[in-house]
């Protein structure tokens, strides 16, 4: 399917079963599949786990995915819960949940396969006769992700940091765009993504695809998760798949599409952070985000780090040492009417917090 069309993805695709190498799901069934994609050194098979729900009536099928690094942790969890504790009874549609895609890494809690360090979200679409990791990827691929309409594949940030809650994708396509307000999120980041990436490479195989980002590794964080669970309804229901429920408005949005209007902050001196502001937070052009120091925390050693200009804080540094170079924050800048959206939002929510106190 092209993504340069400006009408609704093929309505008509769940009304078939879904099929993949060995196996099918027909319209109204659902199947927990632990499905072969690779050997371990012993021989024995790595699987990982995908659930289909296959409606009964038809819709777009629509593919979500987690854990392409295996330490990230929070989507696997919403994909979980979207596949398990939902009630899809009148779903339109297919849904394909594959919560851990990077099953040794799962088991080993690290980002990257455990075969030299080889990065499955750099390996799509994936080829036979390759790279361990591309094989993995061409079966994830053409077994569960080619079959799809729509996709939404959900990250975290790297150990050691930590992003808000927001999308990336490429805005440049019309689908790809409207999928990625469908989802809510406050921020969306343009771009098409680094070569090999599920998002991109599902893109450009004509499968609308986004990143979400959303919290820190090797942990369940539950405000984000069930922020990602609204986007999720609010996809769903953009799209059709579930009918009786409503898109969900964040309150504000901003696309960042422009270079200039993001950049990562870095060190320039090695040493111990001390970050003043957090992850979601706005900060002005001039204001102090974090100090670098020596441990003897002298003086004149004092490294300040100051916003370039106003903006939001979208990934923060969690752990507090630092090399040279090694990145602090992730700044996005906010138009004048977004500023003035974001104001009066937090205004609202200190308002509030201001009458609950009262009250007790």
């Amino acid at each position: 399917m092209s993504d340069d069309e400006t009408s609704d993805p093929p309505d008509e695709s769940a009304s078939e079963a879904f099929t993949y190498n060995g196996g099918r799901v027909d319209p109204g069934e659902s199947a927990n599949i632990r499905y072969g994609i690779s050997e371990t050194y012993l021989g024995d098979p790595v699987r990982i786990p995908v659930t289909v729900v296959n409606g009964e009536y038809p819709g777009p099928t629509v593919f979500l995915s987690a854990a392409a690094h295996g330490d990230e942790l929070n989507g696997i969890e919403v994909v979980r819960e979207v596949a398990h504790d939902w009630d899809h009874s009148i779903l339109h549609g297919t849904l394909v949940c594959l919560p851990v895609m990077n099953v040794p890494g799962f088991l080993a809690q690290e980002r990257y396969l455990p075969i030299y360090d080889r990065d499955l979200n750099r390996s799509f679409p994936g080829r036979e006769g390759s790279t361990s990791a591309r094989r993995m990827a061409n079966q994830i691929f053409t077994n569960f992700i080619e079959p799809c309409d729509l996709g939404l594949d959900f990250h975290t940030s790297t150990r050691g940091r930590t992003n808000m809650l927001h999308v990336r994708a490429n805005t440049e396509r019309s689908t790809v765009a409207r999928l990625a307000k469908a989802f809510s999120s406050n921020v969306i980041i343009a771009g098409e993504g680094p070569s090999g990436t599920l998002r991109r490479e599902a893109t450009e195989a004509g499968i609308p695809t986004i990143t979400v980002e959303m919290g820190e590794a090797h942990r369940f964080q539950r405000r984000l998760i069930d922020r990602a669970l609204t986007g999720v309804a609010s996809v769903l229901a953009e799209f059709g798949c579930h009918r009786e429920s409503s898109v969900h408005w964040p309150g504000w949005r901003t696309v960042i599409d422009d270079d200039d209007e993001k950049t990562w902050l870095r060190a320039d001196a090695g040493g111990i952070v001390d970050m003043k502001r957090g992850r979601g937070q706005l900060v002005e052009e001039g204001e102090v985000i974090c100090t670098i120091t020596n441990p003897f925390k002298e003086d004149e050693d004092i490294v300040t780090v100051e916003a370039p200009f106003t903006g939001l804080i979208v990934g923060v540094l969690e752990n507090p040492v630092v090399y040279p170079g090694n990145p602090l924050c992730h700044l996005v800048g906010l138009s004048p009417d977004t500023l003035t959206a974001l104001e009066r939002e937090r205004t609202t929510e200190r308002s509030r917090s201001d009458l609950r106190q009262g009250d007790d």
